[in-house]
């Protein structure tokens, strides 16, 4: 049994898009770590980071920040350096993981399919997209949907400026059909969820409002579909290096049965109403035994 001495942290917010959902992660693994018995307390994280830590003395961290600088490696960086045990994936594998075309180029060879990579340019602040089909326009280093744009063949795409200066995007073919996601914990794959919503992808407002979507799990899809959602899942987990917890994306085209991996999360929400606890919950793992068992396995590079 670890020591459960000393206080553990839960990081939450910062100044990114991502803030108010890291919040809200925050707040429910808080309960959940007070439930298990650890004594725990939130920090609202600023860019006086390292001297709020310096003050505060934890003995551990439950890393419960979305987007960047709390899912790229920053932070993961600033613990190692601080010997600080931290929960959910380490440095390089967090930096890979939010890099959506880094993650293709690593998972790739090992069989791993995901939608291509489209050339696109920039004149005078528009988009050209030499690309006749649907497609999705998104940054390449965001989460929880921030920032995607669909555009159908023949529409006109929104001018580069609708982004924040700097940032960096990625284009794709847009994959028609189901979503699915699954949840490994150390190694192993869950399950199968299967998301459904009435917009017309599962953007922000899907993911975060009251009855935006339903989730079935475990998925009904063929049996090879399902197996290869666990395996691709699992594959990704451990070829990147993840720690504790990720969960993977995909879209199945069902029409012509062709499964692509979307992405892969080290730090995926942790409400008790998000995917991760919601499949945990259906292999019997409840709340305050999750984030028990990732605060026992918090560790540094």
């Amino acid at each position: 049994m670890t020591d459960r001495s000393g206080l553990t942290l839960i990081l939450m917010g910062g100044w990114t898009a991502e803030a108010e959902v890291s919040r809200n992660s925050a707040r429910a693994c808080l309960d959940a770590a007070k439930a298990a018995g650890w004594t725990a307390d939130t920090l609202e994280v600023t860019r006086d980071l390292p001297a709020s830590i310096a003050g505060i003395k934890p003995r551990r961290v439950f890393n419960a920040l979305h987007g960047q600088m709390g899912e790229d490696g920053n932070i993961q960086g600033l613990l190692n350096i601080l010997e600080i045990p931290y929960t959910h994936s380490g440095l390089l594998a967090s930096a890979i993981a939010m890099d959506k075309p880094a993650t293709k180029h690593a998972l790739a060879p090992a069989g791993i399919r995901f939608p291509e990579n489209l050339d696109w340019s920039i004149e005078d602040d528009q988009l050209i997209i030499p690309h006749q089909g649907p497609i999705v326009i998104k940054p390449r280093n965001d989460g929880s949907s921030i920032g995607v744009a669909l555009l159908e063949a023949g529409d006109k795409a929104p001018p580069y400026s609708t982004w924040p200066e700097g940032t960096e995007l990625m284009v794709e073919p847009m994959i028609r059909g189901r979503e699915l996601t699954v949840a490994v914990l150390d190694g192993e794959p869950l399950t199968v969820t299967e998301i459904t919503q009435s917009n017309a992808f599962y953007d922000y407002e899907a993911k975060y409002s009251q009855g935006g979507s339903a989730h079935q799990l475990p998925a009904d899809i063929p049996r090879d579909v399902f197996e290869t959602c666990m395996e691709w899942s699992s594959l990704a987990h451990s070829m990147l290096g993840c720690r504790g917890v990720s969960r993977s994306d995909f879209r199945w085209d069902d029409k012509n049965n062709q499964l692509y991996m979307l992405e892969i999360n080290t730090q995926p929400g942790m409400t008790e109403t998000s995917l991760v606890p919601e499949q945990a919950a259906y292999c019997g793992i409840e709340m305050p035994a999750l984030i028990d068992h990732l605060l026992e396995a918090a560790q540094c590079d």
